[in-house]
Order: C-alpha cells, then structure tokens, then sequence
C-alpha cells in the first residue's frame, strides 16, 4: 500500500524532549502529533488518520527517543488525531476529554468513510480504540520533573471534548484543532462562538511555541498573528451566519453569498458552509445533520472535498 504526501513529515525537536510531528500540507485528514519525554517516560499527543501515517510517526519517535509511549492524550475525536490508537502498545495509558470518548465511540466514519472526499480515505489495519481515563476539565501529568497540562477550554469549541496539551515549563502549547494555521477553521461539531472565545483563552497562557492541529508550528509574533486571523474568520462566519438567517437563506446559499476575502485562499475553503450549519443549528436549537452538511460543502466546492491521505 502507498501513500502520497506532497512534502514528508517531519519530527521536529521544539525544546530538549519536546517535539511536534508536522504532517504537509494539514489539509483534511492530514494532522500534527507531537510527543513530550520525561524522565524514561513517553507522552503522546495524538496519533494519525491512517495506518501508513500512524506507523510512520510511532516507529519515527521509537527511533528517535529510544522509548515507547507510556501515555497518549487525544486532543478531540476526530478521525484524523485518533483512528491510529489501535497501533500504540497495548499498555499505553490513553487519556481524553469525557465527551470526547463518547464522540469517537458513536463514530462511524472509522468503520467506512463516505465518499465527500476524493480520494475517500483508506484507513487500514486500524480499529477504534477509546481513552482508558477521561478528563472533565483539568489533569496535569507528571513525566519525571516534566509538567503537562491537559486542559478543556469549559465549553464547545472545535468540538465538544477539546483538550490543549500545555507544557508551562517550556511554554509550548499542543492546540489540536482549536487552531489551523494557515488553513481554514473547522467548527461543525462545536461552536462558532465557543471557538472564538478559546482563541482568547489560548492567548492568556502566553505560549513560546504552538502547534496547531494543522499547518506549520507558530512562535513568537507568529502565534498573535495566526489567533487573529482566527478571530477575524469567525466574525466572517458570524456576519454570513445573521445575514443569512435575516434573508431566510439556506446555510449553503448563505455560504455562496459569502466573500471570503483574504481566506480565500486557505484550504478547505468550503468548510464556511459547514461552519454555517452549525451557526444555524444553534440558533434554531437542533443538532447538526452531518449529512446535509456534508453534502452541501460538496455542492459548494463543485465536486468531492479534497485530500490526499
């Protein structure tokens, strides 16, 4: 089975025993992970999409540390940070957000992808695998003399069951998907206000280094930049979302009449009409018809979503 990438990925060292695994181009289903050493001890910050990803990145960091994962944090539920846990060692100690566990355990998509995306994924030898410990709000790990801060941001965001792994010896940060960096946010399965708020959230804690759930690792005035960028897209999202709502449009006729101005050109640009089905199902109270959703992004984008998983 082959895999094509348009760059390869890379295990990057961010700080002695801290690293981030940055996954080109982070468009659908293509994540960063990461990975803290403590002592003798390895933490994980999710895995991959698929089999072929996960594999490459376990048997990178096993090469490069010499250590096999004691613990491994799922920042969210999503396929891409989560469908590798069936490849970490069976005495991994898999930790993740309450509703997170509930999330990946309804999950379908793991089972066979639906055919938005072109090509649809190939998964693998992978199998669902939950977190064996849930986390409400807070836990903090202890690796050796090494501190790790596994925090909720106290309501939805990108989802539900969102964790940040902060390290605040070092000063970096692991967001997971409460920021993409360089491409365009995705917030169907949380909240568009939610997301906003972390954003500031996020900010207060000051961090040296950032590892977005996709797109390049952010530092210094990268990091203000990027949460900006992010602040001024969900104001797009909600402008499209209350002009929509007061013309009576659908959430994909709201999302044609969007300009997207200078997020015109991120990938996944067609994630705006997701995000304006979530936008419009919490205004009316509903749950999210995933389905409708999708298939509207799909209209939207003229043809499948793209990936190359």
């Amino acid at each position: 089975m082959t895999e094509s990438t348009e760059k390869d990925p890379e295990l990057v060292e961010l700080k002695p025993g801290v690293y981030a695994w940055v996954q080109p181009d982070g468009s659908w289903w293509i994540n960063n992970a990461g990975a803290v050493v403590g002592g003798e001890s390895l933490l994980v910050v999710d895995t991959c999409a698929t089999e072929i990803r996960a594999r490459r990145f376990l048997d990178t960091l096993g090469a490069t540390t010499g250590l096999t994962p004691r613990i491994a944090v799922n920042t969210h539920q999503h396929g891409d940070h989560t469908y590798g846990n069936s490849l970490l060692p069976a005495a991994t100690v898999l930790i993740g957000q309450e509703k997170m566990r509930e999330g990946l355990r309804v999950d379908p998509i793991i089972d066979g992808c639906p055919p938005f995306w072109n090509p649809v994924p190939d998964w693998g030898a992978v199998q669902r695998r939950l977190p064996d410990v849930t986390v409400t709000d807070a836990l903090t790990v202890h690796l050796g003399e090494r501190r790790v801060e596994l925090r909720h941001p106290g309501g939805p965001a990108h989802t539900t069951g969102d964790l940040i792994a902060w390290l605040p010896g070092e000063r970096v940060l692991f967001t997971g998907d409460l920021v993409f960096a360089g491409l365009t946010p995705l917030v169907f399965m949380g909240s568009v206000p939610g997301a906003s708020a972390a954003l500031d959230w996020l900010a207060a804690l000051d961090p040296e280094i950032l590892v977005p759930g996709h797109g390049p690792v952010l530092s210094g005035a990268e990091i203000t930049r990027v949460l900006d960028e992010h602040r001024r897209y969900y104001a797009l999202v909600t402008r499209a979302g209350e002009e929509g709502l007061a013309e009576g449009l659908s959430p994909l006729d709201a999302a044609r009449a969007v300009d997207l101005g200078e997020f015109a050109e991120w990938n996944d640009a067609e994630r705006i009409v997701l995000n304006l089905h979530r936008f419009y199902a919490d205004h009316h109270g509903t749950e999210l018809d995933l389905i409708a959703a999708f298939s509207d992004a799909v209209a939207w984008n003229g043809g499948p979503l793209h990936t190359h998983v």
